[in-house]
């Protein structure tokens, strides 16, 4: 029996788990100052790094540590004080891993946030107590919302700026839930902060006293982790058909296996498997990770299937479970965000990108545009640059798709220009 074993059970070590999430909100409410703070109240931070930052700090005349310095990377970043690109950071505690990404706040690098949103399964909306719910507060509510992130923390940050008063930050508590029953966001947790100076983020501190709830850290150490709150079906999209040819031993002559990751549910060998969108099934002979042979493979686990029949797969197909297949779409409704700067346009065909595969698509139909500052849906004849529709798109091939209530990855996709191929949308199927 090993040492671990005899300690009383309250020293059990715990472990809830991998925790993704985000900060976002409007500009200037904190964001990187926060991870900052997370960073170095949970000891994160290496030392030279610290030195680095304090400085920094220094020649610019600061009286304290300015540790939004540890998420700004950019130079651009550095100079301008704002976020421009997503930063990631990872930190761990005694109870769990972390990776935090670390949204823009400015409206014009809102597709920047719908990057980082798109893994997170929690989401912090900072709020600074001095100007309370702003349109881009609503605007990245409404996004992280129709993004399926299924827990969201208000931290309503620079509590030190308003003397700590417990009425402000009821007010703004008020104020977003009267937006957040408009939106149909129900799970929310509040929590006020100072980020700068560290009150309720990890360590309670000594100004909020009429604040009984749990510290910001607390909140995160209990939030479930992903893949964990229900039973998903089986997803695999085919990212590369393995064939090794050139390998001289002739167990290998044959070997036809299909790698990718497991986005949801579990696969056992012996199970049987959909081929989609071609309809055809079969059962998994073996699964090989790393050398090795497995018996089953689980979400988030890179693999390779081989199968007991052979059947056409190429990139681009989906392995799923026959009992709880997606749906097979020639046309395509979802919730859009749109990017760029050129409105989508009913006359181009652009490429769409589900998964591990892409088609050409031309827009049907916009059904609404919601209006971010009421939530009223509008008629709209075209989109703008971060204008959020309900839409159609006429595919060119058949998608296998789920809605994103119900799985993220099968339930999202990407718009491309086809001529510039750079990425001009992001889309939810409902």
């Amino acid at each position: 029996m090993s040492a671990i074993e005899h300690l009383p059970e309250f020293e059990q070590p715990v472990d809830n788990g991998l925790l993704r999430f985000l900060t976002c909100g409007s500009v200037d409410d904190g964001k990187s100052t926060l991870i900052g703070r997370l960073l170095y109240d949970t000891k994160a931070i290496l030392a030279d790094t610290l030195r680095a930052i304090e400085k920094t700090s220094t020649k610019r005349g600061l009286a304290a540590t300015d540790l939004s310095l540890l998420t700004d990377g950019l130079q651009a970043e550095r100079e301008q004080g704002i976020t421009i690109d997503v930063a990631y950071r990872y930190f761990t505690t005694g109870r769990r891993k972390y990776i935090i990404a670390d949204a823009p706040g400015h409206e014009q690098y809102t597709r920047n946030m719908v990057t980082a949103a798109s893994t997170a399964n929690l989401a912090i909306i900072l709020i600074d107590a001095r100007r309370g719910v702003l349109p881009q507060t609503r605007r990245h509510s409404k996004l992280v919302h129709m993004l399926g992130i299924p827990h969201i923390v208000v931290a309503i940050n620079k509590m030190d700026l308003v003397d700590y008063d417990e009425r402000t930050y009821r007010l703004i508590e008020a104020q977003y839930l009267h937006f957040a029953a408009r939106a149909g966001i129900d799970d929310i947790r509040f929590v006020p902060i100072s980020a700068v100076n560290g009150d309720m983020v990890v360590d309670r501190g000594e100004d909020l006293g009429w604040y009984d709830g749990p510290t910001l850290l607390e909140i995160l150490e209990r939030a479930p982790a992903a893949h964990s709150e229900q039973a998903e079906a089986f997803r695999f999209p085919v990212q590369y058909v393995c064939r090794p040819q050139q390998s001289t031993d002739p167990q290998l002559h044959d070997y036809r296996g299909y790698m990718g990751r497991v986005e949801s549910g579990e696969v056992n060998v012996g199970d049987e498997i959909a081929v989609l969108p071609a309809g055809r099934t079969t059962r998994v002979r073996a699964i090989h990770l790393g050398g090795r042979e497995l018996m089953r493979a689980v979400a988030e686990q890179s693999v390779t299937l081989l199968l007991e029949d052979e059947i056409d797969i190429s990139r681009g197909d989906l392995i799923a479970s026959p009992s709880r297949p997606p749906d097979i779409v020639t046309t395509l409704r979802a919730d859009l965000c749109w990017f760029a700067e050129a409105p989508l346009d009913p006359r181009r065909t652009y490429l769409i990108r589900h998964a591990t595969r892409t088609v050409k698509a031309r827009l049907a139909a916009i059904h609404h545009r919601f209006d971010i500052h009421t939530l009223d849906r509008q008629e709209a004849a075209q989109l703008a640059a971060n204008d959020i529709a309900e839409v159609s798109f006429k595919l060119a091939q058949p998608l296998p798709v789920d809605a994103y209530a119900k799985n993220r990855t099968t339930g999202a996709f990407i718009v491309i220009d086809e001529a510039s191929n750079n990425t001009v949308g992001a889309g939810m199927v409902v």
